[in-house]
């Protein structure tokens, strides 16, 4: 089979290539063998192949953390899913292979009714929003919620998630006007540029700032946010999408009595030392549930933006890094690309 395979870490141009490779081997109990037919891009793809990412695999290894295809075998002990059964799935590394062997408990059966290149962008972006707005945040009717970087797939999936909460004002930041355009048809309710980031948001909530703000950005935006964070307002810290860990000034969260959250998905997805993905595995499954129903009646949209063929991984990973795109985007695994 084929696989890009990762031989060094290093820059992803430099380390990378597609190869042909043995298929994977016999499967554990709780194993699932999938024919991957698509799997996503993001910008850890990129920290995981320069050995930057909080989670290191031993070299040689395949990245590639979330895809979709068709299941060909099932180990002794998996029930919710069986061969022939389209699915999507998150694994530690393995997604850009044309086989991949993955643990049961992060496979998630895909509706029939439902394209699976739209079930596809579900399970970390989304996944991620969900979890952090409903699980860590309490997002509740009459928060107002400020979305930083809304053009990025983590941040539209939480503008499109927390515009069907009722009673939430959604207020998405974004970087281009094609950005918080998007983000206006997706369910904000109003978009701000980052340059007038402070003005913006007071304008729009009557002086009192967001009651919420949702950062998978850090750096700069991240201290500007503080400043029009409402008193008593909550932060969910996501990542550092800028590339710059900011200093909070902590003075300003004890004058506005604020409570930051700070959040990693990975916790319910195995990605720790832990590794507690079994634990999490039953509510995983539930908020997958929910969010495959949404997505096939249309109440979210998890649209792939591009798709690049399997020797196009730069291609894509300098597409986002330019934030040229909107939202998602994936290699072709099998097959010529769409």
């Amino acid at each position: 089979m084929k696989a890009i395979v990762c031989r060094s870490f290093g820059l992803p141009r430099d380390v990378t290539a597609v190869q042909t490779t043995a298929p994977p081997t016999a499967l554990a109990p709780d194993e699932v063998l999938i024919d991957v037919h698509h799997a996503t891009v993001s910008h850890a793809t990129g920290l995981l192949i320069e050995g930057k990412y909080q989670k290191t695999p031993p070299l040689p290894f395949v990245p590639g953390t979330e895809g979709v295809g068709q299941v060909l075998q099932c180990g002794s002990a998996v029930a919710h899913v069986k061969v022939g059964d389209q699915v999507v799935f998150i694994c530690d590394w393995g997604a850009y292979a044309q086989q991949a062997k993955v643990q049961a408990s992060t496979v998630y059966a895909v509706p029939a009714a439902l394209d699976p290149l739209r079930a596809l962008a579900l399970p970390i972006s989304y996944g991620t929003a969900y979890t952090a707005l409903h699980w860590r945040a309490a997002l509740r009717s009459g928060d107002s919620l400020l979305v930083l970087g809304a053009g990025s797939g983590v941040g539209a999936a939480a503008v499109e998630l927390a515009a069907q909460v009722p009673g939430v004002q959604v207020i998405a930041c974004a970087s281009s006007e094609d950005k918080r355009q998007a983000a206006l048809r997706h369910g904000a309710q109003h978009a701000v540029d980052p340059q007038h980031l402070i003005e913006q948001v007071k304008a729009v909530t009557g002086g009192k700032g967001a009651t919420l703000v949702f950062d998978p950005v850090g750096g700069d935006l991240l201290l500007q946010a503080l400043r029009c964070t409402a008193q008593n307002g909550r932060i969910v810290i996501i990542g550092f999408a800028s590339g710059t860990i900011p200093k909070v000034p902590m003075n300003i969260a004890l004058v506005k009595n604020l409570t930051i959250h700070g959040f990693f998905y990975g916790q319910y997805i195995g990605w720790t030392p832990a590794n507690e993905r079994q634990r999490h595995a039953a509510a995983m499954q539930a908020m997958m549930a929910a969010l495959l129903e949404m997505a096939q009646r249309d109440a979210i949209h998890p649209d792939i933006s591009r798709v690049y063929a399997m020797d196009e991984l730069c291609e894509a990973l300098d597409a986002l890094h330019s934030r040229e795109v909107l939202g998602k985007v994936a290699l072709q695994i099998q097959g010529d690309k769409t």
